[in-house]
């Protein structure tokens, strides 16, 4: 339950919106600098529930109350004690949000549209402030626990606990993957052609012509049709927008009137117009054009990487061996090919939040087998075809002593950080201002929130 509790957070431990809300929305509770608004228990529970996918959500709004009032204690006290942030930190948590958010839902509109916001803006400002945020209580709380450790005998005694109360937690099915990577690439003809066509457009936008029609006509950026940010090649940007490093270096690099050389991202080679200076922000029009790469050159690729695997299957090479040999992938090349889990940094994948297209991959597929060459690209990233192995597949079990140690070992260290952190808590709330508001000062607390 915990797990969700925290991930139910993500949009209402900001104050921002909380501010602006405040006129029309009662304040259930006030901690120090931060407030707790009626409505914010209602998103709470809303997104617990989705969260649960159907489940009953066996918990109180007192309960629910608690847990927000001890992230926004925490919160308030990391600013107490100058917890040291930078914007680029913050910037790169919104950034990861925003990718997963839109791989969940399929489109950045459909983000905007379940979160309630105006724009990709919009949501970007009010990201910003929830991740400095959960950043802050990320570090007060790792500063509050940088001394807790388990033994192993904690951790045999935390086990042996859960077992005899019948209550040892159930381990998904997981599975870790390797991969051989290769890269598709234009060729320098191609690469040409595009570069060369970008600054024809330039030369005929500096002779007159009108860019935004240039860009309806030419770019492949798929918003330029669009009613929203990006219709015809146009966007409002600032430094702290969540546009590529290449795009936003170049835009504030030119003054007001003045057509970029072409340049290219990993969504292939743009040139931007800037329209006009306002402060810290740019008006500015963009064309992007992609470079081809033709249905010849992916057939060869992909026949290398089936050939590829066929040596592998008649013992010539082993996968590991082919990896380091013949994969174009950077981080995992060097490393047997294994891909580490993002969200937990090692390398196994939980298969019940696996990314739905890697699940389709290798849900049927055994241990030590490999898929076929198969095709994929991600905006903004290479094109690519792979192979995919699995290197173990582990079934859904109850939890196992020997078998589950690391797992069993983490859970008995939050668990003992957690008592840490609640220790913490109870010895600040004499210190800080807490206001329970309305029918929240009748909650039967596990702490003295209301010190009487």
């Amino acid at each position: 339950m915990k797990y969700y509790m925290l991930l139910a957070f993500l949009f209402i431990l900001t104050g921002i919106n909380a501010q602006e809300r405040v006129k029309v929305d009662g304040v259930a509770v006030v901690i120090g600098d931060n407030i707790v608004l009626d409505s914010d228990l209602k998103k709470f529970k809303q997104e617990l529930e989705q969260r649960m996918e159907g489940k009953p959500v066996d918990i109180t709004d007192c309960e629910i109350l608690e847990e927000i009032m001890l992230q926004k204690l925490i919160a308030h006290h990391a600013v107490i004690d100058s917890v040291d942030i930078s914007e680029a930190e913050i910037n790169e948590e919104v950034e990861r949000n925003i990718a997963y958010f839109t791989q969940q839902l399929g489109s950045m509109d459909k983000v905007v549209a379940m979160y309630g916001f105006n724009d990709e803006e919009d949501l970007r400002k009010e990201l910003f402030g929830i991740q400095r945020e959960q950043i802050l209580i990320r570090k007060e709380s790792a500063n509050i626990t940088e001394n807790v450790d388990v033994t192993p005998d904690e951790v045999r005694t935390y086990f042996k606990n859960l077992e005899v109360d019948n209550n040892l937690p159930e381990f998904s099915a997981e599975v870790e993957l390797a991969q051989i990577v290769k890269i598709l690439k234009p060729s320098e003809e191609e690469i040409q052609r595009v570069v060369g066509k970008l600054n024809e457009i330039k030369k005929e936008v500096e002779e007159g012509y009108s860019f935004r029609l240039k860009a309806i006509i030419n770019s492949d950026d798929p918003a330029v049709s669009s009613n929203g940010p990006g219709a015809g090649g146009k966007y409002t940007i600032t430094r702290q927008s969540g546009f590529i490093k290449e795009f936003k270096e170049v835009a504030f690099s030119l003054d007001e009137g003045q057509v970029s050389e072409p340049f290219e991202s990993g969504f292939g080679y743009h040139i931007i117009l800037v329209d006009k200076v306002k402060g810290q922000e740019r008006d500015v029009s963009h064309i992007l054009i992609q470079p081809e790469i033709t249905n010849e050159e992916k057939k060869a690729v992909e026949e290398e990487l089936n050939k590829l695997r066929e040596r592998i299957i008649a013992g010539e090479i082993s996968f590991e061996d082919a990896a380091r040999q013949f994969s174009d992938d950077k981080e995992t090349r060097m490393n047997r090919g294994l891909i580490l889990n993002p969200q937990t940094n090692d390398t196994k994948f939980d298969l019940t939040r696996m990314d739905p297209k890697l699940y389709n991959r290798v849900s049927s597929i055994k241990t030590g087998e490999i898929t076929a060459p198969f095709y994929e690209e991600v905006r903004g990233e290479d094109k690519m075809f792979k192979l995919l192995k699995v290197n173990e597949k582990i079934e859904t079990h109850t939890a196992n002593f020997s078998q589950d140690y690391e797992k069993i070992q983490k859970l008995a260290l939050q668990k003992k950080q957690e008592e840490v952190v609640e220790d913490w808590a109870k010895e600040k709330l004499s210190d800080t201002y807490i206001k329970i508001n309305g029918a929240y000062v009748k909650c039967e607390f596990q702490k003295n929130w209301n010190k009487f």
